[in-house]
């Protein structure tokens, strides 16, 4: 038995902001998906990954009824018969390797679930949003659950803010197009919760909260909206605008060895770098006129291009 593919997802804009009510834009990344498999437990990763659920099922017990239902009896069985969640997606590394899994759980054992095919109004779309921010917080302790909204609906979406979100349509790739956002794998896993942890405390100082409102927010807004009209001169001028307060307040969510990188190319104009999820490790999201000049500036390093235009 192998279930359905859901894909990873990679949040282009609204890392921290949303937290706050900024806006956010995510889209599905088809690169690395993951399916919930039956075929023997016949490698560590499946056993560990098998054992993982076995934990979930226990807490999705928990999860109130009025909320939503699993058929947990078929889950439960399934899992003891040795299903696993085979996956490509990696894990910390900020594409939504857990939304995934949650995305297909839901899928599979939900009861009276809401479908891909049905009308998607505002309203159903926060009702799965909560549900799978529910499901969620089992691995991360607070999940806003839009990670697997998006893997489950592989459609790009809106945030407009925490209780306003939209799927929405972004300007069609050009395959020739010399810009480019790309990923920048820093070879280090990171992890969501000390990350958030460190952001709660730096909003207890005002300056920082003013920070938030006044430049991280206003600019992480302008990208949105540049990058849904197509407008990519205004879009790369608002970048690189978040890429620089990105480095002089969320230093601890850069790893120390990208700190002249990033500075780089705020210096050179060659690429602007800003964080993927909330960083520490895992990717690094990068914004290019000109990918052959950002291919050479970071030669040294994995780049995996994302979308053209």
């Amino acid at each position: 038995m192998k279930g359905p593919l859901f894909y990873s997802k990679i949040l282009l804009f609204g890392e921290y902001g949303i937290i706050k009510d900024s806006k956010g834009l995510s889209i599905p990344y088809n690169f690395y998906n993951g399916a919930l498999k039956s075929d023997g437990l016949d490698s560590e990763i499946a056993i560990k990954s098998n054992n993982n659920l076995k934990r979930f099922v226990e807490y999705l017990k928990g999860i109130s009824p009025e909320l939503v239902t699993f058929d947990l009896e078929t889950l439960e069985r399934d899992v003891n018969e040795g299903m696993y969640f085979d996956s490509s997606i990696p894990q910390g590394y900020g594409v939504g390797s857990s939304g995934a899994l949650v995305a297909a759980v839901y899928d599979k054992y939900a009861q009276e679930k809401i479908t891909v095919l049905e009308n998607l109004t505002r309203e159903k779309l926060l009702v799965l949003k909560t549900i799978f921010s529910e499901m969620e917080s089992f691995f991360h302790g607070k999940s806003s659950g839009l990670d697997p909204l998006n893997s489950y609906l592989s459609i790009p979406i809106l945030i407009n803010s925490k209780d306003n979100i939209e799927a929405t349509g972004i300007p069609s790739q050009k395959s020739d197009g010399k810009g480019a956002v790309f990923l920048l794998d820093s070879g280090m896993i990171g992890e969501t919760a000390p990350m958030v942890s460190i952001f709660m405390e730096n909003m207890k100082q005002e300056g920082f909260r003013r920070m938030l409102k006044n430049q991280f927010i206003k600019h992480t807004d302008a990208c949105v909206d540049d990058f849904l009209k197509g407008d990519f001169k205004s879009l790369f001028l608002n970048t690189k605008k978040l890429s620089k307060v990105a480095l002089n307040h969320f230093k601890p969510m850069i790893p120390q060895q990208f700190h002249a990188l990033w500075k780089n190319g705020l210096d050179t104009n060659d690429y602007y770098l800003k964080l993927c999820g909330s960083g520490g490790g895992g990717y690094i999201l990068g914004f290019t006129e000109d990918i052959e000049k950002a291919r050479q500036s970071l030669k040294d390093y994995k780049l995996e291009v994302v979308y053209n235009f």
